[in-house]
């Protein structure tokens, strides 16, 4: 099992979700972060005055797949985030030693 962790725009949300939905992603964690990365952050104009932003918000969703599956989500996620502007965002791949429904007891891939 992997742990796919994608720091994305929010605007490109939904399409991710709904990209990984066709391809069979049952379920997805998705948080409101901020951070930078290249783009280190911009400038707004807020009556009158500029202020510098530092932190550009981001989404980070997280979702715990199959191996035979990590392809498909990779490529789900990147053609779906993808604007080919600065900030489209990063996608971490981890391993997952054990996954356990609650609910059920349920273990490994049988839990997701």
């Amino acid at each position: 099992m992997k742990l796919i962790m994608a720091i994305i725009k929010p605007t490109k949300l939904d399409a991710i979700r709904e990209a990984l939905t066709e391809i069979g992603v049952q379920g997805l964690t998705a948080s409101e972060v901020s951070g930078f990365g290249r783009q280190k952050g911009h400038t707004e104009i807020y009556r009158g005055a500029e202020y510098a932003i530092h932190f550009v918000p981001k989404m980070k969703i997280e979702l715990v797949i199959d191996d035979g599956q990590l392809e498909k989500a990779i490529n789900a996620i990147r053609n779906a985030a993808n604007t080919e502007h600065i900030g489209d965002g990063k996608i971490f791949i981890l391993d997952v030693a054990q996954a356990i429904r609650i609910r059920t007891g349920e273990t490994g891939v049988e839990a997701l």
